[in-house]
């Protein structure tokens, strides 16, 4: 990628710069309900760790859990993205008499087919517990069996919710959509706590507070829907029905596929021993952090703003790669230090949300051990989702569905190879994540190219100056480390939030000053970002 400010490009215009500038301000309300949904995800998990540790049975809930989040990404969650947001975005600027007519058609046909769903999940709970988890003991697979049953109604809420997060993204309304996560988390929190400490329950909380939550996905959103024109109706006929189904189908194999690879992984996992499935998830839920707060903010913020550019005739496709590009500099500049912070820091940081109750040092270091080898992808998946978005944006859904196909056979080979010298390994499974989110950003970002240059964008210079940047913040945060560790005991919590936060606090002051002495553009539009997260100053 070239410098963009090479002699043969010319400065972006002021209209570039002020769609640059709106998108920050959408990523940055999006963010704030990441920043919360996020904070609640580590206080759960922190709940979760000190009540039940990281033993079997939170191993059966994990397995519990992602059946609904499985049926609801296959059957609801990919079009949100590829096909709703753009379809609602089109009727939002024709006619909203057809836009609640067909927000309706869809609300009255997630909840017949879920419906459906949920009775043949509920009479087959065994069978999928089995596939799931073939590794587990009788047991656990019993447990798991009874959590499945008591999680599976929730896909129709999460479902629901996700139509409608859909149209209030189509109507440029983020606020409640932005805290959907956050209140699904506090439910499973309050339910985890009340449960065990009050009356007495076991796991079966945590299963009681992910249904209750994810009914409260829908109730928050109603407000956001005050001038909508809802009612119950079946219209097979539909035209834009037709469109979403239209745009939606290339990528329903893809999502076969990669929900196969997801019960592929809990099985292999279930056989590295009972305690992987749990160590594992407690990794990923860091992980998650840093991709839903920067990733997931700014895509969905960048996605209505690249379906209009798509569908209006008169502006170029220049413009439109002029915001993608925007867009990934954002999240280059944001995800390459996190992912050298949380990689140095990946055992005090574990330490601190997880270490009390029945997690234990032992869980802490192979927590940390999985943490590690997921971080090798999480850069590859940050500036895949903003690419997978271009696509939908111009309504595209098959190239992304092909690609994921490519992926997860990517991941298979890679997890599988030791295999045929060795017993599988937990960190095997999270090595083959990573090599598999790697392999489908590149090809995606080579997809992309060839849609149009991304060269003279910036993208070149912003990803070195974030490199440089990370590489010095990360050196200074590997000398300080151990040198914070002697002088301070960590044996108690306030040792341990006080070396990690002096730590984020050194690192975070680092790379910012680095990039000021690179003079990163990026600077600009992040220290506007974060402005509006202060309070303003009357008078």
């Amino acid at each position: 990628m070239s410098d963009p400010s090479s002699p043969t490009r010319p400065i972006q215009p002021a209209p570039s710069v002020n769609k640059a500038a709106g998108m920050a301000r959408a990523a940055s309300l999006i963010a704030a309900g990441n920043v919360a949904s996020r904070l609640l995800g580590l206080v759960r998990e922190t709940v979760i760790a000190n009540l039940f540790g990281a033993t079997g049975l939170v191993s059966a809930f994990r397995v519990a859990q992602i059946i609904p989040t499985m049926l609801y990404d296959l059957l609801v969650g990919g079009m949100v993205s590829s096909a709703l947001v753009p379809v609602f975005s089109e009727q939002v600027e024709r006619d909203r008499a057809t836009l609640w007519h067909l927000a309706s058609l869809l609300l009255s046909l997630s909840v017949i087919v879920l419906g459906f769903i949920v009775i043949i999940i509920e009479l087959a709970a065994p069978q999928v517990a089995f596939l799931m988890a073939g590794g587990f003991d009788d047991e656990l697979l019993a447990a798991t069996t009874r959590l499945i049953r008591m999680t599976t109604p929730a896909v129709l809420f999460l479902s629901l919710s996700g139509v409608i997060t859909g149209l209030l993204h189509s109507l440029r309304r983020f606020a409640l959509p932005a805290f959907t996560a956050a209140i699904f988390n506090a439910a499973i929190i309050v339910f985890a706590l009340v449960g065990v400490l009050v009356l007495g329950w076991g796991i079966e909380s945590l299963a009681v507070g992910l249904l209750v939550g994810a009914f409260f996905q829908v109730a928050l959103q109603l407000p956001g829907l005050r001038d909508a024109r809802l009612r119950f109706v079946i219209d097979l006929h539909h035209p834009a029905l037709r469109r979403i189904g239209k745009l939606y189908l290339p990528i329903i194999l893809g999502l076969v596929i990669s929900q196969i690879a997801i019960a592929l992984d809990r099985n292999f996992a279930s056989r590295t021993g009972e305690q992987s499935i749990a160590w594992m998830q407690f990794a990923t839920t860091i992980i998650q952090f840093p991709l839903g707060l920067i990733s997931t903010a700014i895509s969905l913020a960048i996605l209505p703003t690249l379906s209009r550019l798509a569908s209006n005739k008169t502006t170029g496709l220049d413009e439109f790669m002029n915001t993608l590009a925007a867009g990934l500099r954002m999240v280059l500049v944001l995800i390459i230090p996190a992912t050298v912070a949380l990689f140095i820091l990946a055992e005090p940081i574990v330490a601190l949300l997880f270490e009390r109750g029945e997690f234990v040092a032992f869980d802490t270091r192979q927590t940390a051990l999985a943490l590690r080898f997921y971080l090798l992808g999480l850069t590859f998946a940050a500036i895949d989702l903003p690419l997978v978005f271009a696509f939908y944006a111009r309504q595209n859904t098959l190239t992304p569905a092909l690609v994921g196909l490519l992926a997860v056979g990517i991941y298979l080979v890679v997890a599988l190879l030791p295999t045929l010298t060795r017993p599988m390994q937990m960190t095997d499974l999270a090595l083959a994540n990573s090599v598999q989110l790697a392999g489908h950003a590149l090809v995606m970002l080579w997809l992309v190219n060839r849609l149009a240059p991304l060269r003279g964008r910036g993208l070149g210079p912003a990803t070195f100056k974030a490199i440089g940047g990370s590489l010095v913040m990360g050196l200074v945060l590997w000398q300080t480390l151990p040198l914070l560790q002697t002088w301070l005991s960590v044996d108690n919590l306030i040792a341990k939030a006080a070396v990690v936060g002096i730590l984020v606090g050194v690192g975070g002051g680092v790379y910012l000053l680095t990039l000021a002495l690179l003079r990163a553009q990026e600077l600009t539009l992040l220290s506007n970002l974060l402005r509006r997260f202060l309070p303003r100053r009357s008078g």
